[in-house]
Formats: structure tokens, C-alpha cells, sequence
């Protein structure tokens, strides 16, 4: 079983932008990632997002990322932005996963 941990900050001195930490761990080991979150980057249903709704926006990417590539595969820091390059499905499905 893979634990998803996801803590976000809102980034100092900034309007609209994020820094989030995330640990993926399963039976055989643990990941660290860093990931950056824009306002600009956000699916259209998220408005006004809390940190609460920011750290669910990024569990749910993971868990998009880890059904098509393993953990250790997953970049160590990115901007949130960028997964749309990766994956061009990504924007479509995520926001359909952020409305369950």
C-alpha cells in the first residue's frame, strides 16, 4: 500500500502561490518531493483555494502520477505546472478528480 503525505505552505511574500512537501512511502521505501503551486496552475473548479484544498489538488496529482510511473521516477522538485507537459490528459482529469 502507498501513504500519500502532502503538507503545503503558502509561499512568503506572495499572493496566489504555494510550497508544497510530499513524502510517498510503500513497503519498500520512501520518497521525498517538493512541488510548487501557482494560482495560475489551478484546475478551473478551484476557487479561493484554502491550504486544505491545496493539499488535496497535489495527493490527487500524485496519485495521477504513481497509476503511470513509479515513485521513484517522479521528479524530486517541480512546479505543478509542468505534469501537463509530462501527461496532456493531466488538466481534464484532475479536475474531474478534484469535483468527486
Amino acid at each position: 500500500m502507498t501513504v500519500i503525505d502532502v503538507a503545503c505552505a503558502t509561499v512568503p511574500a506572495t499572493v496566489g502561490e504555494w510550497a508544497c512537501s510530499v513524502r510517498v512511502r510503500d513497503d519498500r521505501s520512501t520518497t521525498e518531493h517538493e512541488v510548487a503551486v501557482s494560482e495560475i496552475d489551478l484546475p478551473p473548479s478551484m476557487e479561493a483555494p484554502s491550504i486544505e484544498a491545496i493539499e488535496r489538488l497535489v495527493e490527487r496529482t500524485f496519485e495521477f502520477l504513481l497509476e503511470r510511473e513509479p515513485k521513484e521516477s517522479i521528479l524530486r522538485r517541480f512546479d505543478l505546472g509542468i505534469v501537463e507537459r509530462y501527461f496532456s490528459d493531466y488538466p481534464a482529469l484532475i479536475d474531474r478528480r478534484l469535483r468527486r
